[in-house]
């Protein structure tokens, strides 16, 4: 029979490990704070209105981000347009609707399975399905499908090649796991009492789920998306594959022009051996970062404003 431990001993070994996690998170606060300062002191130098309006260039004074800053907004805007009600509405119908049978299993595991599966095998897919459409119109540079003005606004080309409806959709394949998963897991911290109380009085499912389930689900909903954004914005291995350009002198003007993202031109800048380029790539990862935080606070915004008590 195991000897019972004392009092004092326990109370150690907690603190023991309470002093380990702190101890922890703060190595990793303090290098993160170390690393964000070493980046605003190389690139606060460049970082400027001109840096912000210029397009590329072969010469580290003359070059700036207009293009990928309005290619890496389009991409992700049209990810988060495709994947957050797509994955919310999954999810629903998953944990809401769906019966619980071998084939509702399957999906569900392969869901979770998909969560971890490697951006760069999700940009082979968006290759394969979006920018190349399987094959189905031909491989010729003739080949395909045009509707509109190509360079108007409403310009649609099957198959979508290397632009920004398909590297948006690229996105959205990687991100809308993360969504699905994340969604479920905010609808099954409801207490089941409202459900049966809204059924009770005579609810239907989906009156329910409209009015009782997906509001008090809201902040857990877009925390998970919020996130998941975080990590489309970042994301440049799909889009490499899918074909993204490396230098463009054009932002794009509908979702079937070229485009650019800011982490391949960091990547391009920074693999340089020009110093003055390396200051820019640090100036872009600014601009990154404030691009990521414009995302999350409207993200924040707008589940304030969904955001409704449960009583």
């Amino acid at each position: 029979m195991a000897t019972p431990r004392s009092a004092s001993t326990r109370l150690l070994q907690n603190r023991s490990f309470l002093w380990l996690c702190l101890i922890a998170t703060n190595l990793a606060v303090l290098a993160l704070a170390i690393l964000l300062v070493s980046i605003l002191w190389q690139g606060l130098g460049t970082l400027d209105w001109d840096f912000l309006t210029s397009t590329a260039s072969r010469k580290p004074e003359n070059a700036g981000i207009i293009v990928p800053l309005w290619g890496s907004v389009w991409v992700c805007v049209i990810c988060g347009l495709v994947a957050l009600p797509l994955g919310v509405g999954t999810a629903i119908y998953l944990e809401e609707f769906a019966r619980r049978t071998r084939f509702t299993r399957i999906v569900q595991t392969n869901i979770l399975n998909l969560a971890g599966v490697p951006s760069i095998v999700y940009g082979i897919l968006g290759l394969t399905a979006f920018a190349r459409m399987f094959g189905a119109f031909g491989t010729g540079a003739d080949a395909g499908v045009e509707l509109g003005d190509p360079e108007g606004l409403f310009y649609l080309r099957l198959p979508f090649g290397s632009s920004v409806l398909a590297g948006g959709l690229t996105l959205m394949l990687v991100i809308l796991p993360i969504v699905i998963i994340s969604t479920q897991e905010a609808l099954r911290a409801i207490p089941p009492s409202l459900r049966s109380g809204a059924l009770a009085l005579g609810a239907t499912t989906w009156q329910t789920v409209w009015g009782m389930t997906l509001p008090a689900a809201i902040p857990g909903i877009m925390t998970g998306s919020i996130l998941a954004m975080s990590r489309a914005i970042g994301e440049s291995a799909p889009l490499l594959v899918v074909g993204s350009a490396l230098f463009l002198l054009a932002t794009p003007n509908n979702i079937m022009s070229d485009f650019s993202v800011l982490p391949l031109q960091i990547f391009n800048w920074a693999q340089r051996p020009q110093a003055g380029f390396h200051d820019l790539a640090a100036s872009a990862i600014i601009v990154q970062l404030i691009v990521l935080l414009a995302f999350n606070g409207v993200a924040v915004f707008i589940r304030q404003k969904l955001q409704k008590p449960l009583l």
